[in-house]
């Protein structure tokens, strides 16, 4: 739509401005060769972009954290190797690195951490995934609570937590082998409950989708599912539920430091 018409509409009342101003913005992005940097997303969804470093070429990925840098805007980038951040950290030293979650983060204005998202798993094995969505959670301005190594082999130490996880705004549940740390979470608990189902387990757990499968057949109501090892995904949706509980439900459009 041109500006023009976006004006026009707005004049007849058919648009709010604040609709107009963030249509007004969708097209704002930096095409650096390589990759068109979305610099609005905060504005249409909240959160900014982040960027999945996995399978991206050296010099493609440092021009990207280079661009963010140059703006002085926070970014995150998930699946990142531990080459990749050494190259990267050349352009940008301020830059951090998990090796458990293989996340990496370069925030010269870090996120007041708000709220509460609970990161539960059912076994040691599946802390990869569960801190890629504590970090994610975190990054998005989230207080995290890590409770790990609770599934139900041994199920009376996620009894002797569970009044911690009520506390929580939102549960991100993260189990490989049967995947039934989710389900066992969701009945015990009155807040939604995001299950992720890990690669974690014996052959005929084929790589995740006998978790995936038992999560999405669980009849506890509430519990959301996400796709087989995407801790990134569940952090992600956990941040957003924690703020829009800590909202009321609504959020003001931020402005972006452009």
């Amino acid at each position: 739509m041109e500006i023009k018409e976006l004006l026009e509409q707005v004049k007849a009342g058919k648009l709010s401005v604040e609709e107009a101003e963030i249509m007004m913005g969708a097209q704002e992005y930096a095409d650096i060769g390589c990759a068109k940097i979305d610099f609005h997303r905060s504005t249409r969804r909240g959160f900014g972009e982040v960027i999945f470093c996995q399978g991206k070429k050296m010099e493609h990925l440092v021009h990207i954290f280079e661009t963010f840098r140059d703006r002085g805007i926070n970014v995150m980038g998930t699946r990142a190797s531990a080459e990749q951040y050494e190259a990267v950290r050349l352009a940008a030293p301020e830059v951090s690195y998990d090796e458990i979650s293989r996340v990496l983060k370069y925030e010269p204005f870090p996120a007041e951490k708000k709220g509460l998202v609970a990161v539960c798993t059912g076994g040691t094995a599946d802390i990869p995934v569960a801190e890629e969505a504590a970090q994610t959670a975190e990054f998005h301005g989230s207080q995290v609570l890590r409770i790990f190594d609770v599934g139900v082999a041994g199920i009376h130490r996620l009894f002797s937590k569970i009044e911690d996880i009520r506390k929580a705004n939102c549960i991100v549940a993260v189990a490989g082998m049967e995947g039934a740390l989710g389900g066992v979470i969701t009945g015990l608990v009155d807040k939604p409950v995001i299950a992720v189902p890990t690669s974690v387990g014996y052959g005929a757990g084929f790589q995740g989708l006998a978790p995936l499968l038992s999560m999405l057949n669980s009849c506890a109501e509430g519990m959301a599912v996400v796709n087989i090892d995407n801790g990134f995904g569940a952090g992600y949706m956990g941040a957003q539920i924690n703020r829009l509980i800590l909202s009321g439900g609504s959020r003001e459009i931020p402005r972006e430091r452009i």
